[in-house]
Order: structure tokens, then C-alpha cells, then sequence
């Protein structure tokens, strides 16, 4: 009996986002908010700033009694009061008379300037001035840098620490945002051990289970690290319905090829609550994939395969994207930003499958893009995964890339400059 054909990398990559939906907003303090999407447009209540202040520590004056002031004939003006920041009570400035006034304090009515403590003898009763300010020197004026009714932050707006801190400024002590999925990471394996334990022959460390987890919580999830669950059926069903009270979606490593120990597609396949199917990608590396639902709150379950880089390598292009439209990313196909690059030399890629190579790129003296893969093809060289800084994206039906091909790049981290005019960037 023939084996039945392999499904897509798009086919397969869409019914994963097919799987999810964004998580339903909720109200979160600003503290827990950093990291979630906006769920809402945020407009400014009020100017900001509120209220004409002085930005800096100086004297409030009226130009015309200080606009000869110079090193060599400085002006004296008695100084008639002082205004800390916070002082809610107004005054008014009298012509030919100053006011001390501290930075972020809200300036007299009347006042046209402020004089730096710099340019003066820094007098308390009496203060001699020694440079002229222009007229709305040194005045933060109301609503200079917002005014009410104004769209500031918009829906769709991943939080980060910047935007924090203009929603405290515009008085938010809470926000409506998508909230971070929780996701449980599970490791399976008899083979599998913690790092730090010793191994016996036949064992490896459980590379999958921080790899995964860190690829979760780097994209702005909350991961939950479950430790390793040996090739037990029982032991695997037990972990999962635990796991599902505190999960929006369940990751597995391992357990889903076509061996007699692959536990994970034993315990998903068997009749009841759980609605999982396994499929042939056409991908190299990670053919076995499968997905699904768990228990009777259908929990989204992506299960990878075990070895380091299939998993790697599956989590990039099937599980990230769907794991930002739950954070509530816009967009229909969220995915990392790729670009053309030149392959700096050739490589044998399998025409039936579409194939991800680890690869380092570098820039060429024209400022476009040069990649070379970091490794031979297989799937347990991890430690590659160190150095590659792109994944090399080699369409199926191609079996040869040759030094010199153009070949499109899905990028592993920030470009730490602007591609060159020659260079597209595009969207994975």
C-alpha cells in the first residue's frame, strides 16, 4: 500500500493558523500588560502636558525687563516667590519682578520666558541675569506634545516599555489588550533526561523542551516547561489532561514518526476527547507534524518531531505564526520578515520537499545579502543552530542550489542595519 502524499508546507502551515484564534481582550493593569496587543485605540483625555511648565530650573520673567541682559551688563530682578513642581495654586508674574521656578513646575500667568539658573548668580531675594532668553524659551507649552482627542496608540499594538510609559503619562492605570497564551511545553522519550544529570548509554539531555520554551516566551507567550515524560502511554495521557487546566495551547517534542514507541501519536490517536491528526509535510527537516485539539475545551495541540532541528525548524513555521495571531498580531499570515539574499555556495536540497536550511548571512561589498549554511543537513546537528542567523528557504522542486542562486531568507533575529536599495524585505 502505497503511503498517502505529503501535505504542503503552506497546507499544512495554514491549517495551523486555522486552529487559533486570538485570545478574547481583557483588562490588565500596566504592569501585566507588557508584551500583550493592544485591544483598543487609545486616545489622549487630556493635553499633555496639562498645564504650561518650565523646562528647566531657572527664573520666569517677562522678556522686556531682561532683553538687554549680557556678561558685560547684567540685569537685576528682585525674586518675588518660588514654584516647586506639583504646586497646584496660581500665580501671576508682576513686570519687573521674577519668580524662581523649578523644572516641571507650572509657570506664572504673565510669564513669557524662562532664564536658566546657568545664566544667572542663582540669587534667592535678588538674582542678577547675564543672557536674554527669546520670547517662549524654555516654557513646555500645554498640549505641545499631544492634545486631547488625539489617537495615540493604536489596536494591534504589541506593548513595549515606550508605550507604558505614555499610558502612565495619559493617566491609564489599567488597558485592554489580548492577552498572552499560556503555553505547556512537553518533552517526551525514555531516552530524554533533564540537563545537569549524567547520562547513560542511549541517553541524550532534553534539548526540545528549553529550546521550545524559549522560543515561546522570546515571541511573547507564557510558557510552562513540563519535564520529561518517558514512552509511557498512560504516563503521556495523565500529563496532558493535568496540563490542559492552565493551558490556551499544548506543545509536544517527539513520539509522532511511524516507529513502534511513538507514544504521542499512540495516546492522540486513540478514540475519545482528543481531535489530533498526524500528517507527511513536505519539509525538510520535520516531515511528521500533527495537530489538533485536546479534552472537551479543545486545547490546540501542535506535536514536532523529537530531533533538536526538525523541532526547531517546525516551531518557525508552523507553531510561531499561529502563536502570534492568538497574541492577536494583525495581519493574515504573521511570520517573521525575509529577504533575498545571494547563496555564497551550493548545496543538494530533495526536490519533493521544501527544505529550511540553517544558514549565516553576511553583507557583500554592494550592501546585499550573502548566505552559507552552517552545517550538513541533519536533523540532530544542534549545535549549528548557534551560528545560523537566517533559515535558507529552497522551494520544492529544486535539487540544486548553485553558488550565486538567489534564494529567499526567513531572518532568526533584528538586521543590525537597513538592506541595501537591492535588497527586499518582505514577510515570511
Amino acid at each position: 500500500m502505497s503511503a498517502a502524499p505529503l501535505t504542503t508546507v503552506a497546507a499544512h502551515r495554514q491549517s495551523c493558523l486555522d486552529l487559533v484564534r486570538p485570545l478574547p481582550p481583557l483588562d490588565l493593569a500596566l504592569r501585566d500588560a507588557l508584551g500583550c496587543v493592544l485591544a483598543e485605540d487609545v486616545v489622549s483625555p487630556r493635553p499633555l502636558p496639562a498645564f504650561d511648565n518650565s523646562a528647566m530650573d531657572g527664573y520666569a520673567v517677562r522678556v522686556r525687563d531682561v532683553e538687554s541682559a549680557s556678561e558685560d551688563e547684567p540685569v537685576g530682578l528682585p525674586v518675588v516667590g518660588d514654584v516647586a513642581a506639583g504646586r497646584a495654586d496660581s500665580l501671576r508674574l508682576v513686570g519687573g519682578t521674577t519668580v524662581r521656578i523649578m523644572t516641571g513646575a507650572p509657570v506664572p500667568h504673565g510669564t513669557e520666558a524662562v532664564v536658566p539658573v546657568e545664566w544667572t548668580d542663582r540669587g534667592v531675594s535678588h538674582v542678577t541675569v547675564r543672557r536674554a532668553p527669546v520670547p517662549g524659551q524654555h516654557i513646555r507649552r500645554a498640549g505641545e506634545d499631544v492634545e486631547a482627542g488625539v489617537l495615540v496608540l493604536e489596536a494591534g499594538t504589541r506593548l513595549e516599555p515606550r508605550h507604558l510609559g505614555v499610558l502612565a503619562a495619559l493617566g491609564r492605570a489599567r488597558v485592554r489588550v489580548r492577552p498572552r497564551p499560556r503555553v505547556v511545553v512537553v518533552s517526551t522519550g525514555t531516552e530524554v533526561v533533564e540537563p545537569g544529570l549524567a547520562l547513560a548509554r542511549g541517553q541524550l539531555h532534553d534539548a526540545n523542551g528549553y529550546l521550545l520554551t524559549a522560543a515561546v516566551e522570546d515571541l511573547g507567550a507564557l510558557a510552562f516547561r513540563v519535564g520529561v515524560v518517558a514512552d509511557d502511554a498512560r504516563e503521556l495521557a495523565a500529563v496532558l489532561d493535568d496540563q490542559l487546566v492552565r493551558a490556551d495551547v499544548v506543545i509536544t517534542s517527539g513520539g509522532v514518526s511511524e516507529g513502534a514507541y511513538d507514544t504521542v501519536k499512540e495516546v492522540l490517536s486513540a478514540p475519545g476527547a482528543h481531535a489530533v491528526r498526524f500528517d507527511r509535510v513536505a519539509v525538510q527537516p520535520g516531515m511528521p507534524q500533527g495537530l489538533g485539539t485536546l479534552g472537551e475545551q479543545a486545547v490546540p495541540v501542535f506535536t514536532l518531531p523529537g530531533n533538536p532541528v526538525s523541532s526547531f525548524v517546525s516551531f518557525e513555521v508552523f507553531v510561531r505564526p499561529a502563536l502570534r495571531r492568538m497574541l492577536g498580531e494583525e495581519g493574515p499570515d504573521p511570520q517573521r520578515p525575509r529577504v533575498r539574499a545571494r547563496a555564497g555556495a551550493g548545496w543538494t536540497s530533495p526536490p519533493a520537499k521544501e527544505q529550511y536550511v540553517r544558514a549565516a548571512w553576511t553583507r557583500d561589498g554592494d550592501g546585499g545579502f550573502v548566505v552559507e549554511p552552517v552545517s550538513g543537513h541533519g536533523s540532530h546537528l544542534v549545535t549549528a543552530l548557534a551560528r545560523a542567523t537566517c533559515l535558507v528557504v529552497v522551494p520544492a522542486g529544486v535539487a540544486q542550489v548553485e553558488p550565486g542562486d538567489e534564494v529567499e531568507c526567513v531572518l532568526l533575529g533584528p538586521l543590525p542595519v537597513e538592506p541595501g536599495p537591492d535588497v527586499p524585505v518582505g514577510r515570511a
